[in-house]
């Protein structure tokens, strides 16, 4: 909200300086984000009068001017506006003037032509951004005034943020009153006087609708001049407010709803056809609107419409079919209360903004059509009347208008709330102050809301009344007195923010993403054709909620690679969204919604930076699975093939945890590196968060007193055998077979497959041939026993085991 300080000043003036109102009005809750001069900083420019325009002897696009400044002496000006011409009064930079942007004037030859001075645009002058011409000035500007003084250009103009509950501050009327509150001034209220109808002439109005129209005004005035100009003191109030001057008609409508909140609409007249109708949109029904834009309603969006069609978004914006020009002569005008619900989404919904629809879809005071409608009247005939003009009497339906419940305050309760000794009289003295009516009564107040506060409503908002105009910076800070307690944290439960430090550690980097995202996404990374749409999305790529953060790694990934990134290194760890049968359980719980957390981490480019001490190598799957299991160490973690939309089909795996699933790791599908055009596959993995954060509690053993010993066995495998499998069958027999007690580890350290005519052994099954394709993986085993020196027998015994047992499991063979 932006107005001249001298507009609010006209209703309410206490005796404080600029800086002390916007100290005042912040410190009661409407904080003052700007307060500047109207203009900037510009010396030396004055009213000029032009008394002849030549044009230049050796330009075509130039003419000369002879101008008089005030002094006594004409001054020779070389001028290239298109409007300029004898007679008129304007803006004129003398030698010496500094105007904004540090551009300093001196007398200088253009042409061959001495120009001693410089005839100024709005724009050259910080005014607006108006530069097709001279700034034209009155016809009775004083010759020779500064210009600064004679506009008032040193007045400030005031810039408010105001929270969205206060719609009724969205005037300089209820910026004045709330002034007159917070310093105690009177309020200088504007007056409504009526005006006589002169003739009977109505439009016929119809409201279909109660739920979206409350009440309904509108007056027919004849015989308008539309040409008439905007006044100078309204036109420059409007600039000043951030409005351009448009036409006196619009710019009437616009002055009024700068001025009391009040959103109106001129129709002309001549262009509606037949009676108007106050309806909810159908579906197909298609309007022009002011801003050029055609817009498809249905039965979510209020219309006003006539014969035709229809002509208006209900509380948003007119349509170009009825719109005023310069050539109207009959108006109808229109000032209406529309339900706060009913406009609330409406200008969103078609990726616009106005300022009506700011308006009412806070709540409009439904109270004053009437009055507002003669206002506008009055204005009306004074600028546009002629001597024909007439006007038909008001025309008013009142439908549904809001209820407004007493609210009531036990004083008790404000003091608890604030934490200060606010008195009852101190208490009835604030709601006096807002012209607030209520009932005193011994240990409460009870408050009617008036119809422009439509943010009264429950107990605590007249407790925040009485804070605000009492004084938030009158209540002391106190800070909150509780014993210290010393909470242990489970040793055997980690925190989320464990893993993102062990991540970092590993050399990655956090992101933090929308938990909206593209729909596309979902389909390529999930597999997900329905997920949860978001029913009011703040841009259309993010219209539903996420099932996987793979998506956005990607993302990430191609963003950084499209900056010349080459090794890539982030996770994520966040909510994801699913459907599923459960009820609302917790403070973060939908109903048939689960929000679990997950962590999901990409690696791209080389394992490790470049160096001397290392052959540079692409990341793998290995080093990424290696990083997950850093996770949760003691090869707690299973690995198993599977199938997952977003991931390669034969280089990713399921990760099972405890003998369930917790999550997936493995390469970006071929498809979708093609897709997102990316020049490799990154290595990711995603899992529950969740099922990470329990950990093994260390337990203390012995520090062996006798040495280990180890042994190496080479084992030939199908081809098909997984090392997973291996280690499975080793860990049940290291449970069943004694000679396996001094087994401390068993781990893979070499791989073979010799070439496809050795790595092959043919096998006869009656009358079919199969040829085999074998692996010689190599294992070490570290064999120790801790109360004695282990024998070689029993090593010898503990590879035998092995051996036989993986003979006997998984047809191993011993590698000669």
């Amino acid at each position: 909200m932006q107005f001249p300080e001298s507009w609010l000043r006209a209703y309410a003036d206490p005796a404080l300086d600029s800086d002390a109102l916007a100290d005042a009005l912040t410190m009661a809750g409407l904080e003052v984000d700007e307060s500047v001069p109207v203009a900037p900083p510009f010396s030396h420019v004055v009213v000029a009068k032009v008394l002849s325009v030549a044009r230049h002897p050796d330009a075509d696009k130039l003419t000369v001017c002879r101008v008089d400044v005030g002094t006594g002496t004409e001054l020779t000006i070389v001028c290239g506006a298109p409007n300029v011409s004898t007679g008129i009064r304007v803006p004129c930079a003398l030698a010496g003037a500094q105007l904004p942007g540090g551009f300093a004037i001196r007398e200088a030859k253009m042409r061959g032509v001495v120009s001693q001075g410089m005839l100024c645009s709005a724009r050259e002058l910080g005014l607006s951004e108006d530069h097709e011409g001279l700034l034209i000035l009155p016809a009775d500007a004083p010759v020779g005034r500064d210009l600064r003084r004679y506009l008032l250009l040193d007045e400030r103009k005031i810039t408010i943020k105001l929270t969205p509950n206060r719609g009724d501050c969205l005037s300089v009327v209820g910026v004045a009153r709330e002034l007159a509150a917070i310093t105690g001034v009177p309020l200088r209220a504007p007056s409504f006087a009526s005006v006589t109808a002169t003739i009977d002439d109505r439009l016929a109005v119809r409201v279909l609708a109660p739920d979206l129209c409350g009440r309904f005004s509108g007056r027919v005035i004849r015989g308008l001049d539309a040409k008439a100009p905007t006044p100078p003191w309204m036109k420059q109030r409007l600039e000043r407010s951030g409005q351009r001057s448009i036409s006196a008609l619009v710019d009437i409508s616009n002055y009024v709803m700068l001025e009391l909140g009040r959103p109106s609409h001129v129709f002309d007249l001549a262009k509606v056809q037949g009676q108007l109708q106050v309806r909810w949109g159908r579906a197909g029904e298609m309007v022009e609107l002011l801003n050029g834009q055609t817009v498809t309603v249905d039965d979510w969006v209020g219309v006003i419409a006539d014969d035709r069609g229809v002509e208006a978004l209900a509380g948003v914006m007119g349509g170009e079919a009825t719109a005023v020009t310069l050539e109207t002569t009959d108006v109808y005008v229109e000032a209406a209360f529309w339900w706060p619900e009913a406009i609330q989404g409406r200008a969103r919904r078609f990726n616009f903004s106005t300022d009506a629809a700011h308006r009412f879809e806070r709540g409009v005071d439904y109270s004053t059509t009437v009055e507002h409608i003669e206002y506008i009247t009055r204005l009306l005939l004074d600028i546009c009347g002629t001597p024909t003009t007439r006007m038909g009497p008001v025309d008013d339906q009142i439908v549904a208008l809001p209820e407004r419940h007493p609210v009531t305050m036990r004083t008790e309760r404000c003091r608890k709330v604030l934490g200060v000794a606010v008195t009852d009289d101190e208490i009835a003295d604030v709601l006096r102050r807002l012209g607030l009516a209520f009932d005193r009564q011994s240990d409460r107040v009870v408050v009617t809301p008036p119809p422009y506060r439509f943010d009264l409503v429950i107990e605590e908002d007249l407790i925040e009344e009485v804070a605000r105009l009492w004084g938030f910076e009158r209540i002391p800070a106190q800070p909150p007195n509780a014993p210290i307690v010393m909470h242990s944290r489970p040793e055997a439960r980690r925190t989320q923010h464990g893993l993102r430090q062990h991540l970092v550690a590993a050399g990655y980097q956090e992101l933090v993403n929308y938990s909206f995202v593209e729909a596309q996404w979902e389909k390529d990374f999930s597999g997900a054709d329905e997920p949860i749409r978001v029913l009011n999305p703040i841009a259309s790529q993010f219209g539903v909620m996420r099932t996987s953060l793979i998506g956005g790694l990607v993302a990430a990934l191609k963003y950084n690679l499209n900056r010349k990134a080459n090794r890539v290194r982030i996770f994520e760890l966040g909510r994801v969204f699913l459907r599923d049968g459960s009820t609302a359980e917790g403070p973060l719980s939908v109903r048939g919604i689960h929000q679990p957390v997950r962590l999901a981490a990409l690696a791209y480019g080389t394992a490790d930076d470049e160096q001397w001490g290392k052959a540079s190598r692409e990341a793998d799957f290995f080093d990424v699975k290696g990083d997950l299991e850093g996770l949760l160490p003691g090869n707690s973690l299973r690995f198993e093939s599977g199938l997952h939309p977003a991931l390669h089909p034969g280089r990713s795996a399921r990760v099972m945890l405890a003998g369930e699933p917790v999550g997936w790791i493995g390469e970006l599908h071929p498809r979708w590196r093609q897709k997102y055009e990316l020049p490799r596959s990154p290595v990711l993995f995603e899992i529950d968060a969740e099922r990470l954060l329990p950990v093994a509690l260390p337990v203390a053993t012995a520090v062996p007193r006798f040495p280990e010993i180890q042994r190496d066995v080479a084992l030939w495998f199908d081809e098909s055998v997984l090392l997973q499998g291996i280690y499975d069958v080793v860990g049940e027999l290291a449970q069943a077979d004694p000679r396996l007690t001094c087994l401390r580890q068993f781990r893979l350290f070499d791989l073979y497959r010799p070439p496809v005519s050795a790595s092959s052994r043919i096998e006869e099954a009656g009358a079919n041939v199969m040829l085999i394709k074998e692996k010689s993986l190599a294992f070490r085993l570290h064999l120790q026993d801790t109360e004695r020196t282990l024998a070689e027998a029993q090593a010898e015994a503990a590879v035998a085991a092995i051996v036989e047992g993986l003979s006997t499991r998984l047809n191993a063979r011993l590698r000669q």
